[in-house]
């Protein structure tokens, strides 16, 4: 498997306004104050997007918005990284995050542009030759039905340009159904790096614990594969070639969890694609992640310590 320096995110950009926190569940008809409110970028790509582009790396976005002046407001965030996205007439999707005092969250979130995105308009967004030998990171894939449907050309263009493809499925939003999981295991199959938190790994292989659901998904992979489980607050595992690796979270003061595991994936690709090993990738992309959900404003790189 080429790991190159190239960056690549497919899928899910959207609106994210968070609220709250909030605690109990608010009664119909009423209101409640919120002490805490954020709009910003949000769905798996554009939290990869937006990491990469904290880091000042050099990347590619493949993605599409509504007409409307969320969209406008989601290219703003990128520029000229944005401008190939294409407009469907759809709202832009919005999703609202009401945060819990417990760390725990509910989202609400319309159905909006995310489905009309298909593989005729990522394709023309990719620039491949420059992606060859990198890294193509594939997220949302239950919410961009209209490209999952297509993946097949994805991977098979992937292919033969020399490209790894990270896979991040994301939660089914009708559960996982038989017909879910082996849709999803097929296109774990065609991935070279696999990316699921505990949760999604044991319900996708029918296993009982994380490290079950690592070898099942790791037997899965291509030759040289790399799967990997996010554990939260317990930090990571991962395997290639038979062999298991650990990387454990510090314990840090938790301010927002939302998209904490999208900005794992965004720096274990890239330190990979930069030559990081295995277990420093891993260490590298649990200690990024730990920042960001201890910060606010949010962060991703480390404030340097002057003396």
């Amino acid at each position: 498997m080429s790991m190159g320096t190239a960056l690549a995110t497919v899928g899910n950009v959207n609106v994210d306004l968070i609220m709250g926190p909030v605690t109990p569940w608010p009664k119909t008809g009423s209101e409640v104050i919120c002490p805490n409110n954020e709009l910003r970028v949000g769905g798996a790509a554009g939290n990869v997007a937006l990491a990469w582009q904290a880091m000042g790396l050099d990347f590619q976005c493949a993605a599409n918005t509504g007409s409307d002046h969320f969209g406008d407001w989601l290219r703003s965030n990128f520029g000229t990284i944005a401008a190939g996205w294409p407009r469907c007439s759809e709202n832009t999707t919005v999703s609202v995050g009401v945060t819990h005092p417990d760390d725990e969250r509910t989202f609400l979130t319309t159905t909006g542009h995310l489905p009309k995105l298909g593989w005729s308009e990522v394709d023309a967004q990719i620039d491949w030759e420059h992606l060859r030998g990198g890294t193509l990171v594939l997220c949302g894939s239950f919410l961009t039905e209209r490209l999952s449907a297509e993946y097949d050309h994805l991977f098979d263009r992937a292919d033969r340009a020399d490209v790894t493809v990270a896979l991040d499925t994301g939660w089914p939003i009708a559960g996982w159904t038989q017909e879910v999981r082996e849709r999803a295991l097929n296109w774990v199959a065609r991935s070279g790096i696999v990316l699921l938190n505990a949760v999604e790994a044991t319900c996708l292989t029918d296993t009982n614990t994380p490290e079950q659901a690592l070898v099942a998904l790791s037997d899965l992979l291509k030759s040289d594969g790399v799967a990997v489980i996010k554990l939260g607050p317990e930090g990571a595992i991962a395997r290639k070639n038979g062999q298991t690796f650990r990387a454990s979270a510090p314990k840090v003061p938790v301010k927002d969890t939302i998209g904490a595991g999208d900005v794992f994936n965004a720096a274990f690709s890239a330190a990979l694609s930069q030559g990081s090993i295995l277990q420093k990738a891993l260490e590298q992309a649990v200690a990024t992640a730990s920042l960001a959900i201890s910060s606010s404003p949010r962060r991703y790189i480390p404030e340097e310590v002057t003396v």
